[in-house]
């Protein structure tokens, strides 16, 4: 718990100056606030007897305690102020590193865990420590102040039911530390549910289609009750334990008060010696000294309560920062002028180190050569797209691009050769002409109307409401094959030298694909193109069709070669005709 505290507070330092104002104003406001009960003592001496007050006196005293009471205020509010401000900017910055980090972990890391989950992390788990360690930082510090204030205050007023008072103390500490400890491996159980239970919604709500084609519904609901339910005992049992503490602690201050009353009560008509004289007024004020002292350890046993929970969704943040990041390549070579030239050299690799799945794979791909990769799901087809762009490293072997060990060459540099349309689309929320021009942000609206133009997009785009200018959205409405000529427009307008189509036309209608496929041709003159698919028929012209089983090529030729062979790409080829 105390290196994430450290870590936490690593973040605050850069706004010290508001850390240092706010204890400034909390020192201000609360010290204001423990003259009040001084004050209303007075207050309460004025008044001897009936018919027997001093009113000028009183009301001194109260225009001086109205004057104390709105400095009190505004020295309060301006700590708030200071503190809001602490905690804004940290988690900002906190909030901002998470999600960078997210931006250089392996794919692997994004790839093992929900969405939702990781949402999760980034939202809902920062937050709850902005309220529990933060914002939480106002009332502790002034919960200190104040006890020690009112302990000065009463060592003045009668030092001997002062002590008694001190005495008291500890056993408020005792049973919230021992509450506390309880809490602690629930609150961390209920952060990891969480984290489930928002993965599984986001799930769920963003695949609500196939859900309902599914007839999904109610085993969803059942798999969601599971987790709520586990959510529901452990948040039972660990809001019992950190209820329990405040009343556990108020009882302890009710018998403390009760103490101090009847004490004070003693020395105010002087039947117990070794207590002292007090005035009814002097009673009044220990009496309010009293309280004050005793109710911030309610308040701290609060803090200490959200303190557990805030300290398990910051281990979760910070388990995502110490995760590995994907080693920095700025160093290493650029490549600005491609060839085309790709070779695989016995390259190896595998997701789980217990099961393999490319295995001494070698290819040469010649500059401007169209590359057709077929095989059944799950043979390494879409793998080898990953190695070729380095979304993962490859455990043995070697590829090369223009003779030049990818290795070697800086990712960015490396997938800016490449124009990649994949089968699953992606729009993110922006105009028609942003989500084209994605890959090249400064590109004009003739360049981006060119490109949609030339995949058969521009006629749709314009029927939209506001045309190019239109916002859209994952869930704006589009039909997937809209999406789909949308991301393809992408690539021809970023014009790269090297192209991989993974089921590019997959989601377009035949005569639409026909189209496209016309403008693929043109775009791929004199390039090398991947191009990965099911549909055969899309593939026959080819330079060389590789045929993938369990992540090794068992055929390779063009379409004509392959079906004289009469081999596997031949049972394929038929198999998609067949009546």
């Amino acid at each position: 718990m105390t290196d994430t505290l450290k870590r936490v507070i690593s973040y605050a330092r850069p706004y010290i100056t508001y850390l240092i104002f706010t204890v400034i104003f909390a020192v201000l406001g609360v010290g204001l606030s423990l003259l009040v009960p001084v004050f209303i003592g007075d207050a309460v001496d004025c008044c001897i007897d009936k018919g027997s007050v001093d009113f000028g006196d009183l009301k001194k005293i109260v225009t001086e305690l109205a004057v104390i009471v709105t400095a009190s205020g505004i020295f309060q509010w301006l700590m708030s102020l200071c503190t809001n401000k602490l905690a804004f900017l940290t988690i900002r910055d906190l909030r901002a590193d998470i999600f960078n980090k997210l931006e250089r972990v392996p794919l692997k890391y994004i790839d093992g865990h929900t969405k939702g989950e990781l949402t999760s992390r980034v939202i809902n788990d920062i937050e709850i420590i902005s309220d529990g360690l933060l914002q939480g930082f106002t009332q502790f510090f002034s919960s200190i102040m104040t006890i020690i204030g009112t302990l000065i205050f009463m060592m003045f007023i009668n030092f001997r039911i002062a002590v008694v008072v001190v005495i008291m103390t500890p056993l408020s500490f005792i049973a919230a530390s021992k509450i506390t400890k309880a809490s602690h491996d629930s609150y961390m159980k209920q952060s990891k549910l969480r984290g489930n239970m928002v993965g599984l919604a986001e799930e769920m709500t963003g695949n609500q289609k196939i859900v309902k084609a599914f007839v999904y519904d109610e085993r969803a609901m059942e798999r969601f009750d599971r987790i709520n339910k586990d959510y529901g005992k452990i948040g039972v049992k660990a809001t019992f334990f950190s209820s329990i503490t405040n009343p556990v602690t108020r009882f302890v201050n009710g018998m403390i008060y009760a103490a101090v009353g009847l004490l004070g009560s003693l020395g105010v008509i002087g039947s117990v010696g070794f207590i002292g004289t007090m005035t009814v007024g002097k009673l009044t004020s220990f009496l309010s000294f009293s309280n004050q002292y005793t109710k911030p350890f309610n308040e701290i046993s609060g803090v200490f309560a959200e303190l557990q929970n805030a300290v398990a969704s910051a281990r979760r943040v910070f388990d995502v920062l110490e995760e590995e990041e994907v080693s920095d390549d700025s160093d290493k070579e650029t490549i600005t002028d491609c060839t085309g030239d790709l070779s695989f050299d016995n390259v190896r690799f595998s997701y789980n180190p217990e099961t393999e799945l490319i295995q001494n794979f070698s290819l040469d791909v010649k500059s401007g050569q169209k590359v057709a990769i077929v095989g059944p799901t799950g043979c390494g087809k879409s793998t080898v797209i990953n190695l070729l762009l380095r979304f993962y490293d490859i455990n043995s072997g070697n590829i090369t691009v223009s003779g030049k060990n990818i290795n070697d060459i800086t990712r960015d540099s490396l997938r800016s050769q490449f124009g990649m349309v994949l089968q699953e689309t992606w729009i993110f929320t922006g105009t028609v002409a942003e989500n084209i021009a994605y890959g090249v942000p400064d590109a004009t609206r003739e360049q981006i109307t060119e490109a949609a133009k030339s995949v058969y997009a521009h006629g749709f785009i314009k029927r939209l409401t506001d045309g190019y200018d239109t916002v859209i959205s994952e869930d704006s409405g589009l039909s997937q094959g809209q999406k789909q000529l949308i991301c393809i427009a992408r690539i021809m307008l970023m014009n790269p030298p090297m192209l991989i189509l993974d089921e590019a036309t997959s989601s377009i209608d035949l005569r639409t694909e026909h189209r496209i496929q016309k403008a693929f041709t043109r775009l791929m003159e004199g390039r090398t193109s991947f191009i990965i698919a099911h549909r055969l028929s899309t593939i026959k012209n080819s330079d060389t069709i590789l045929v993938m089983k369990n992540g090794n090529i068992i055929e390779q030729g063009s379409h004509s070669e392959l079906m004289n062979n009469n081999g596997f790409y031949a049972e394929l080829y038929n198999s998609q005709f067949a009546t």
